[in-house]
């Protein structure tokens, strides 16, 4: 592999850049006319603008992008995560152009990329999932079955979702009735799949996912699972690994990260994807969904392990073996991420588009930022609010928050809104301190 294009912008774009350069591969950034200035386009070794600022006219414009790579005459694309990076037309579109997509086949993006099909092949694979439909639920009398069945409360699910879209929890026949039609409009306008299912509604869960890698020569292995429990709206907001939970429960974290390969290998994985968990108070543990993509947290997984994801990932993509075995991934320590965001908490979280006036970053020993914007940069409303994901390492817990907390106070941003001062309530609440956290924490303790 010689040249990679990287089908994608900001923080992730830079991340597999840098990884690019460190492996002595040439890249080509694509960017819309917004992001002419932006740091991906500086540090490529190629820039091409593919459309206007719109993200459906450019990061999404899967014929600019092939086109672009063409010309480049780049022999892969990378997808990082969002945008492209779990279409699997997209991917096949590659396969087509002879162009190696860094992920998994068309085939594996689509199986599991619809959350029913992938539920039923965990159940033949003899991997707890969540009571609920066996499918997609077309119509309110079977939903209100099923429901009935399982017993109440019961959440909806987009079948082809994610990022919390198309999801609702209902209490009741009545509520279900309103929800079932919401949700699929809801799947229908954000994925142009209307197709839902219905599952029993775990209270208080944690959200556990483990890493895996899996190269092209049937070789898999996890790096071991990140909590990814503190939520707002089905969003994550902030991340650690390893679990404090499953840190006292050794034997269910092996246990576990066994199933997650089982999972991995029925679905005949490639690259690098996470197995989502819900895991309740008493340690049952479900599976929810895979992500066939590179996760936004992966850098704590990095920090706790050593071991780079991006480049482990265009190794496999390259057909070259893993040189680890399970027994070789040695977790050592303790690591957080904030996702820093650009939006006001102190107004329902509005998105705060703008030009940064100042911006000081934090640094010193034990901590990593991965961002992609400076002084005099401009955050425009077309894209997602992430502008920065704030890592901290310690040797336990405990000093990892107390890093952060170092880390956010350094953290200056001037002329636009963030989710710092939230990050810095979070981190004091004592609750949080305690390791006792669960999806529905900012519900249950910051609300």
């Amino acid at each position: 592999m010689k040249k990679i294009l990287i089908a994608n912008r900001g923080e992730i774009a830079l991340r597999v850049i840098r990884a690019c350069k460190e492996l002595g591969i040439e890249t080509v950034a694509v960017y819309s006319k917004a992001d002419k200035n932006s740091l991906h386009v500086q540090y490529a070794d190629e820039a091409y603008c593919i459309g206007p600022n719109e993200s459906t006219l450019s990061y999404l414009n899967m014929q600019a992008i092939i086109s672009t790579a063409m010309v480049s005459g780049a022999d892969a694309i990378h997808p990082g995560y969002g945008f492209l990076s779990e279409n699997p037309f997209f991917a096949k579109l590659c396969e087509t152009h002879k162009i190696k997509f860094i992920g998994p086949s068309a085939k594996i993006i689509e199986c599991m990329g619809n959350k029913a099909k992938a539920k039923e092949l965990m159940i033949k694979n003899n991997i707890p999932v969540i009571p609920g439909s066996h499918g997609a639920v077309e119509n309110v009398n079977k939903a209100i079955k099923i429901a009935r069945e399982i017993g109440y409360p019961v959440i909806i699910k987009a079948s082809a979702g994610g990022g919390g879209r198309g999801m609702r929890i209902t209490h009741s026949d009545e509520d279900l009735k309103k929800a079932l039609e919401l949700a699929q409009k809801e799947a229908q306008n954000a994925f142009g799949n209307s197709e839902v299912y219905i599952e029993k509604y775990i209270e208080e869960p944690k959200h556990i996912e483990f890493q895996i890698l899996a190269d092209e020569h049937g070789n898999i292995i996890h790096l071991g699972e990140r909590d990814c429990s503190i939520q707002r709206r089905h969003q994550k907001i902030l991340e650690e690994a390893p679990s404090p939970f499953l840190e006292k429960h050794p034997e269910l974290r092996k246990e576990i990260g066994e199933k997650a390969i089982i999972a991995a290998k029925a679905a005949g994985y490639q690259g690098a994807g996470t197995i989502e968990f819900l895991l309740d108070s008493s340690g049952n543990y479900y599976f929810i969904e895979m992500n066939t993509r590179v996760q936004v947290e992966h850098g704590i997984t990095e920090l706790v392990t050593g071991i780079d994801i991006i480049k482990e990932q265009i190794k496999i993509a390259s057909n070259e073996k893993l040189l680890l075995n399970q027994e070789d991934v040695k977790i050592s320590g303790h690591a957080l991420e904030c996702r820093i965001n650009a939006e006001d908490p102190d107004n329902d979280f509005r998105p705060s588009p703008g030009r940064i006036n100042t911006l000081i970053l934090p640094g010193g020993p034990k901590v990593r930022i991965d961002t992609h914007i400076y002084q005099g940069f401009e955050i425009l409303p077309y894209y997602d609010s992430l502008i920065a994901k704030l890592m901290s390492y310690g040797k336990d817990r405990n000093e990892a928050i107390s890093v952060m907390e170092r880390a956010l106070d350094e953290f200056k941003i001037e002329g636009i809104k963030t989710t710092i001062p939230f990050h810095k309530k979070i981190l004091q609440n004592a609750f949080f301190k305690k390791g006792e956290i669960y999806t529905n924490f900012i519900q249950r303790r910051m609300e």
